[in-house]
């Protein structure tokens, strides 16, 4: 049911974001869609089949094991379940704040997660772009934090759901009437928000980390509000990645190994 249920959910919002972009980009691509959708939906079947073969749905799972015997936060206090559910969903959405943010501080874990910023555009596909190895630590590290929370499992279940669908939505190449991004972003993040976020700027990389709630950026004083080139002159990924035909999925899965790595701070990491 939970693969059926978040299939389902993806393949909608994925067909509902493509034909947005169709008819209302916001920014010319400077490269080929088939080229690259080639290489990020294959990075996806890897993701998909490396967490099948090793975790399985190791967050849904983590859940059902809390529930059932009576382990985490929330399953130890007398809570209106409502209120618990709500407090998981936003303690959920908080942790994958924290984990992106120490993505880029720390050099070995940006050395995977570079492969999701050396994109030379930015549209849905690019908020599948993950390395496999990235993807199964970000599934240990909700699985922990589902275990402590107590998280009930359909609000793991829905939070994994809404939490692809704004990936996607977030990435896309999408055009908006300002007053409505701008009332939005008080609450969620925005195409407009989260493409700050892959300038090749290193201010404005360390910045708008959110996801899905755009609460975290506000509170935390990493949310920018628009890149300094504006966002039809602002240059999208890695600096020191940037000849489109040495990004494709092989160089892209060995990435991290590569020597030297830059940091998004320009730094050579040495680890």
């Amino acid at each position: 049911m939970e693969a059926a249920f978040r299939l389902a959910a993806f393949a909608a919002v994925f067909a509902l974001l493509a034909l947005w972009e169709v008819v209302g980009h916001r920014r010319a691509l400077a490269q080929a869609r088939d080229r690259r959708w080639a290489t990020n939906l294959g990075l996806l079947l890897i993701d998909i089949l490396v967490q099948r073969i090793t975790l399985g749905a190791i967050a849904f799972t983590a859940a059902i094991v809390a529930r059932d015997n009576g382990i985490g936060l929330f399953n130890r206090l007398d809570w209106p379940p409502w209120l618990a559910w709500l407090l998981a969903f936003v303690a959920l959405d908080l942790a994958v704040w924290l984990q992106h943010v120490v993505t880029h501080r720390v050099p070995i874990l940006w050395r995977l997660h570079q492969v999701h910023h050396a994109d030379l555009d930015v549209d849905l596909t690019t908020g599948l772009r993950f390395h496999p190895v990235e993807i199964l630590l970000s599934a240990l590290w909700k699985a922990a934090v589902v275990l402590a929370l107590g998280a009930d499992p359909y609000v793991v279940l829905a939070f994994e759901a809404v939490l692809n669908a704004a990936a996607l939505f977030t990435h896309a190449n999408v055009a908006m009437p300002g007053r409505i991004d701008g009332a939005l972003r008080w609450l969620v993040c925005t195409p407009d928000m989260h493409r700050v976020h892959h300038s090749v700027e290193p201010r404005e990389t360390h910045s708008n980390f959110g996801f899905f709630l755009s609460l975290w950026d506000r509170a935390f004083g990493t949310m920018r509000g628009a890149p300094r080139l504006g966002h039809h002159g602002v240059t999208l990924g890695l600096p020191q990645h940037r000849d489109p035909a040495r990004l494709g999925l092989a160089r892209l899965l060995a990435l991290p190994v590569e020597r030297p790595s830059r940091s998004p701070a320009g730094q050579v990491d040495d680890a």
